[in-house]
């Protein structure tokens, strides 16, 4: 039988909080609040699907039309420890209000249990870890679902993102790392534009990655969510993380205290969860180790790799674009569905008398394409549809929400756009 690894010998001596981030006078509280803001692939969203519309395509036999699901979006991210002296007046978390609520407690006595029997780790080396984490009650009220949920509105969504902050950050974030981005664009498949883009949406490119220690914010995620509907869901959730970040910790011989990120545990500048760091970050620069909150050339990469994984198809379209006139926009309302996965055919559209907006595109042989339709309401204006095809789907692997998969691909386009000789 092998010995039990000791954290004291996987992590090293407990460091100085990190070096705050460009945003670094500001309160902690006011940070987050801005990371929620960006919808990042770290943070659990409902997408809030509405309920389906009257079916014309029912009505003509082209096909059925399925229930309309939710999806809790959960997306995946990754960084290395952030390390450096913080200021005096910020190391002090405003949320340290209930000591060791971690150090003897059941629930987090049987998580520990489990992760010693599956991966190895010390008992007494994660009590004292444990022992150690701070509640976040910042994290755990950020997470806390809204009491009276807003209507989604496509139009302000969009403008949070389609600004000249991002526009223009993602030209000189282009052209100060071009050689990385052709290269992965050559090996992974994948657009420079959409690799940077998805940089652009996630921390506008490494200015905001979040000033939460991980560990507390996955620990109180992990055992105290708030109140939700599927409160016990994310809470697994949150301990395979919070697992995962304790692994991570221990291959890459880091301190787990010294790894910072947003309110849900994501972290870097493409804000990977521990999991993805693990499972889809790569060491592009070359230097021999993962750096995905210093290292663009690794963020990059691990962008990259991570799209390509999850299916990504090199040289075909993300989106295409449906005819306005009132057929085919019926019909588009009636297959917004929001399954997230392509699911019918372009034919079962095109059959039913659907017209499309693009005039590159070869319907004939393009039938048999999988899709899926977008739509993206605001109130008191029509609702905007799109069509997705297998890319648009990757791009909701990072986080599950038409919203931020379609301000992806417009962020990408303006940003080529606005390079452009």
């Amino acid at each position: 039988m092998t010995s039990p690894v000791r954290m004291s010998d996987a992590f090293p001596p407990a460091q100085t909080r990190p070096t705050h981030r460009p945003d670094h006078g500001r309160h902690p509280t006011m940070a987050a609040h801005s990371a929620r803001a960006t919808s990042s692939i770290g943070r659990p969203l409902t997408t809030g699907r509405r309920s389906p519309h009257l079916n014309p395509l029912r009505a003509i036999g082209a096909f059925g039309i399925a229930l309309c699901i939710g999806a809790l979006a959960v997306t995946s991210v990754g960084a290395h420890a952030q390390t450096g002296a913080r200021q005096a007046a910020q190391t002090e978390f405003e949320e340290e209000v209930i000591p060791q609520r971690y150090a003897a407690n059941p629930e987090v006595d049987a998580f520990i249990n489990d992760i010693v029997a599956r991966d190895g780790f010390n008992r007494s080396e994660l009590q004292k870890v444990f022992s150690r984490v701070v509640f976040s009650q910042t994290a755990a009220r950020l997470a806390a679902p809204p009491a009276t949920p807003g209507q989604k509105n496509w139009t302000n969504y969009e403008k949070r993102f389609l600004d000249n902050t991002r526009i223009n950050g993602g030209v000189r974030f282009w052209n100060q790392n071009a050689a990385a981005l052709a290269r992965a664009a050559r090996e992974y498949g994948v657009p420079e534009e959409i690799i940077v883009a998805i940089i652009g949406v996630e921390t506008i490119y490494g200015r905001n990655m979040g000033n939460f220690r991980t560990i507390d914010a996955l620990t109180t995620l992990a055992f105290d969510y708030p109140p939700a509907r599927n409160r016990s869901e994310r809470m697994a959730l949150f301990r395979k993380e919070l697992e995962n970040l304790l692994l991570y910790a221990r291959e890459r011989g880091v301190d787990p205290f010294s790894i910072y990120g947003s309110y849900a545990g994501a972290i870097g500048i493409p804000q990977f969860m521990p999991s993805s760091i693990r499972n889809y970050a790569v060491d592009y620069s070359g230097d021999g180790k993962i750096n995905l909150t210093s290292d663009v050339a690794d963020a990059i990469g691990s962008v990259a790799n991570f799209l390509k994984q999850h299916g990504w198809q090199p040289g075909q379209p993300v989106v295409w674009n449906i005819a306005n006139d009132r057929g085919s926009q019926g019909l588009a309302e009636a297959g917004a569905d929001g399954q997230p996965e392509p699911h019918w055919k372009l034919s079962d559209f095109i059959k039913a008398g659907m017209l499309m907006n693009e005039p590159r595109l070869d319907v004939g042989s393009a039938l048999d394409t999988p899709v899926l339709i977008v739509d993206l309401p605001t109130p008191g204006q029509a609702t905007q549809y799109r069509m997705g095809l297998t890319n648009f789907y990757v791009l909701t692997r990072y986080n599950r929400s038409f919203f931020y998969a379609m301000s992806v691909y417009d962020l990408a386009d303006a940003i080529k756009a606005a390079r452009a000789p």
